[in-house]
């Protein structure tokens, strides 16, 4: 059985999914606040649904029992309810995981983390760093995923892309190449880190198919629309300052990741895609995706 947290979030649906189609049985962990129609999808799904909190211990004992398999993906990443914080969650709540797989003699943990600067430090990196060093130090047989940015979250309106009206925010210059990645694509590279030896005790770096800059991956969108884009860019000076006096540790890793997409992501994928055959999702795909729903 494999316990997937996070599981309403769209990553963790999407591994779900995956999970699924493969007929692997598996356990949802949710919250008693989670949206319930994600829950009935889940159960549609086959999900063996579990109520439990990364900040409650003791659900975590319980929602490891009978397990072989984790892949944990949740994090207080996106705006939070009073309490979801880095500390409790991204920190606290993803060690005390590690220490319950560890006690319910989990064969295989998959931690999916965030690609990393090391110029760049901030809250959300640290925590993930002390999961990591959890990890390493449990005994267990893990992968941490190193995803590059999601194209499905920093090429759409949410972050400033907003492909639907032709104006679009770059971070910095819009000159560095990062590796866009589809969340979809990660999912079937967490499923597949699962029983893969090649990928035991070992950080696995995911991105896109393509190594594209923002400036380039705007003229796609405008050659797949068939009219320019308007541009506003952010400087690197702003994202620092706005990174110097954030008010708490979310604003403060969102303007962190903000300066590393500024600096660029370049993961080279041609020899992780010949040894895992997995179709990866280009931008340019994206791009007739999106065109086609705001059409």
């Amino acid at each position: 059985m494999i316990l997937v947290i996070g599981a309403t979030g769209v990553l963790g649906m999407q591994i779900c999914r995956v999970l699924s189609e493969k007929h692997k049985p598996f356990r949802a962990m949710v919250r008693v606040s989670s949206d319930q129609w994600k829950v009935d999808q889940l159960s549609r799904m086959g999900a063996d649904i579990f109520i439990g909190d990364l900040k409650y211990p003791e659900s975590l004992a319980k929602a490891c029992e009978g397990i072989t398999h984790v892949i944990s993906k949740a994090s207080s990443t996106v705006e939070h309810p009073r309490g979801d914080e880095i500390q409790n969650v991204d920190h606290t709540g993803q060690v005390a995981l590690v220490h319950a797989a560890k006690k319910a003699r989990v064969k295989k943990f998959v931690f999916i983390s965030y690609t990393e600067n090391p110029d760049i430090d901030f809250p959300l990196i640290s925590a993930k760093h002390e999961v990591e060093k959890a990890l390493k130090e449990s005994g267990m047989n893990w992968t941490s995923i190193w995803a590059s940015y999601f194209m499905e979250s920093w090429l759409s309106p949410a972050l400033g892309f907003d492909h639907a009206n032709g104006k679009v925010r770059i971070y910095g210059s819009g000159d560095r190449k990062i590796s866009w990645v589809s969340f979809r694509d990660v999912a079937k590279f967490a499923v597949h880190a699962l029983y893969s030896p090649a990928v035991k005790n070992s950080v696995l770096k995911i991105g896109g198919p393509q190594q594209l800059c923002p400036k380039e991956v705007v003229k796609i969108f405008e050659e797949v629309q068939g009219r320019k884009f308007d541009i506003e860019f952010v400087p690197v000076e702003k994202l620092k300052k706005q990174k110097e006096v954030a008010v708490d540790p979310f604003h403060e890793s969102l303007a962190g990741l903000m300066l590393q997409y500024a600096a660029g992501d370049r993961i080279d994928m041609r020899d992780i895609v010949q040894k895992i055959h997995v179709h990866m999702t280009s931008v340019k795909e994206y791009a007739r995706q999106m065109s086609t729903v705001s059409a």
